[in-house]
């Protein structure tokens, strides 16, 4: 690669590469989200309860991708918050729902803009169009379903 300098033979690995954005969007993210005392993953809870409600904790976890026993935590810690609301379903009352209260609902209003922000700085330092061509192929690599061995 080249400007790399070479002091650092790690700089073209890209485990080490995704590793230390990782780390620095981690730390970006945790300060644009602390004035809305929430972090990153309240945020994804947040966002994915607003999007498609009502949602189990079970249906919520698995889109998150979180086991059954954090996805209890976080929700705990967001209805502490009183960001968001349990209810029995209607369709099986064996069955809690969660629902973003009003408060929920501003917060994360609020607390997105404030992490769209954060991104667009993050990504500041390449054009447009690499940025956009970054989002996409990370989207590929994560979402893309790999092929069985």
């Amino acid at each position: 690669m080249t400007g790399d300098a070479p002091s650092n033979p790690l700089a073209s690995r890209l485990g080490y590469l995704l590793k230390h954005a990782y780390l620095q969007l981690t730390e970006a993210s945790a300060h644009a989200l602390a004035p809305f005392g929430i972090d990153g993953r309240e945020l994804a809870i947040l966002a994915v309860l607003a999007t498609e409600s009502p949602l189990s904790q079970l249906e919520a976890a698995g889109r998150l991708g979180v086991d059954r026993t954090t996805m209890v935590a976080l929700v705990d810690a967001l209805e502490g918050k009183g960001l968001v609301e349990r209810h029995r379903s209607a369709q099986d009352r064996r069955k809690n729902t969660v629902q973003l209260t009003p408060a929920g609902q501003d917060r994360l209003r609020r607390a997105e803009h404030a992490r769209q922000e954060m991104e667009r700085q993050f990504l500041a330092p390449l054009s447009g169009s690499d940025a956009d061509r970054l989002v996409r192929a990370l989207r590929t690599l994560v979402i893309t379903p790999k092929a069985a061995d």
